[in-house]
């Protein structure tokens, strides 16, 4: 089978699910979309059983953190169609404060080490997930050391003072 355009993939999942996934851009011809915590894995299931389409491949599941947004957890995946040759990034945006998505481990069973980190790092909630807990991170932190929600360095630190580098 040939590769697929964007266009094609765009056409084809707005057919689909019509209004509930919208199109964020292009950037470097890497198709970006987003849709809603409801629609993911209906979605992820769509891509991946869909007979012309087949992005049978779970490229990675991130998340990232924007805390100047109103939705400011954003949890990305990135699929790959192996046979069409083209890729595809879905964003879900969650509040902070609400940070339950469905897991994808219903439809890759890939996705279990990826939720585990994306929650290690962001504190992104994946409901339905069999074992999630720390992956990389001591068990009793209580941080999510990725969200933007603490300053860089310790103020308190004194070998970082400017009389030690004779300013």
């Amino acid at each position: 089978m040939g590769k697929i355009t964007n266009e094609e993939l765009i056409k084809r999942i707005g057919d689909q699910f019509a209004g509930g996934v919208t199109l964020v851009g292009e950037p470097y011809g890497l198709l970006t979309m987003e849709t809603s915590r409801e629609l993911i894995i209906d979605l992820l299931t769509w891509l991946k059983t869909d007979p012309a389409l087949q992005f049978i491949f779970l490229t990675d599941i991130t998340a990232i953190h924007y805390p100047e947004q109103e939705k400011s957890i954003g949890v990305i995946y990135h699929l790959h169609s192996l046979v069409n040759n083209v890729r595809i990034r879905l964003k879900v945006f969650l509040d902070g404060d609400d940070v339950h998505i469905p897991t994808a481990c219903t439809v890759w069973d890939a996705a279990n080490w990826m939720e585990r980190e994306a929650y290690d790092f962001f504190g992104v909630i994946f409901d339905g997930h069999p074992d999630l807990r720390r992956i990389l991170n001591v068990d009793d932190m209580e941080a999510f050391p990725l969200r933007k929600e603490f300053p860089l360095e310790d103020p308190n630190r004194v070998d970082k003072k400017d009389y030690f580098f004779g300013r």
